[in-house]
């Protein structure tokens, strides 16, 4: 779908007046892509966030959408990038923020295919040593995906914490925890994680008058998700039993409910893992 395309369904001005931060816009064909795109139709004051070293990446696809606020570094890995951040909006004039997405996870290609490392099962006891040699690199990378992924949603609450308040809507992107599916690797217990985090932040944020909940897309093809073992054939057995089908090259149904999260529409909807995935994991 061309991103200066309007989206079909929804009607305009759902966010009209509301700031909202969005992470993990790297390219056009990003889930965090078609949120903002969508929230800015809906009348959002969008900003996006980056990695300073992917900065001209987001630029590139902000000037695609027409967004035309400034993209905000951020490493979330990085407690003192995320203690810049409210300087740096307040900087932009942001002096409340209505909704927060969450849209960043990292893993090495040896964290996906499977959560024991590949051949383990069949090496004979030389092979073994080696590999289990090889397990403090991977722990490492265990660590820094599980920061990145899961751990980094509480900590982006934290350092937004001052510019949210009742009304505010944070929301993080997920994919089904409910089992477990061949090639996603570690990725899926870090989700779990993430979710887990967000029914925490969900019950401590509650009194505020802040939701937090997370929104679960079916798979869909992007940039990320071609670095998956076997996403063809995960996409494939989708589409066969979703009840509604599933189009894996379009990400305007996930990002349409996004806006209704980040909208007041849904006030009383915080902790929950909310699907839009064509009802395949029914």
């Amino acid at each position: 779908m061309n991103p200066r395309e309007p989206s079909p369904g929804a009607p305009p001005g759902l966010l009209r007046g509301r700031t909202v931060l969005i992470t993990g816009v790297m390219r056009p064909s990003s889930i965090a892509a078609s949120v903002a795109r969508a929230a800015a139709e809906q009348g959002a004051r969008v900003i996006l966030t980056t990695h300073p070293r992917a900065r001209a990446l987001t630029e590139s696809v902000a000037a695609l959408l027409g967004l035309a606020e400034p993209v905000v570094g951020l490493d979330v890995a990085d407690p003192a990038s995320l203690a810049a951040l409210p300087g740096e909006l307040e900087r932009l004039g942001v002096v409340r923020l209505d909704g927060v997405v969450h849209s960043i996870a990292r893993a090495s290609r040896d964290l996906l295919g499977t959560v024991l490392p590949a051949g383990l099962q069949e090496a004979d006891d030389g092979e073994r040593a080696r590999l289990e040699e090889a397990g403090e690199a991977r722990m490492a990378a265990l660590r820094d995906a599980f920061i990145v992924s899961a751990a980094s949603l509480a900590a982006l609450v934290e350092a937004t914490a001052p510019l949210l308040g009742r009304g505010s809507s944070v929301l993080a992107l997920t994919f089904d925890t409910s089992r477990v599916y061949p090639g996603y690797g570690w990725m899926g217990p870090l989700k779990a994680a993430l979710e887990a985090s967000a029914r925490a932040l969900a019950v401590e944020l509650g009194p505020r008058g802040v939701r937090v909940n997370t929104l679960s897309a079916g798979p869909l093809r992007t940039t990320a998700a071609s670095a998956i073992p076997g996403f063809d054939d995960l996409v494939d057995g989708w589409g066969a039993v979703a009840p509604l089908g599933w189009d894996p090259n379009d990400a305007s149904p996930v990002a349409r409910t996004a806006v209704a999260l980040l909208s007041d529409w849904m006030p009383a909807t915080t902790g929950a893992v909310i699907h839009a995935d064509g009802g395949a994991t029914l």
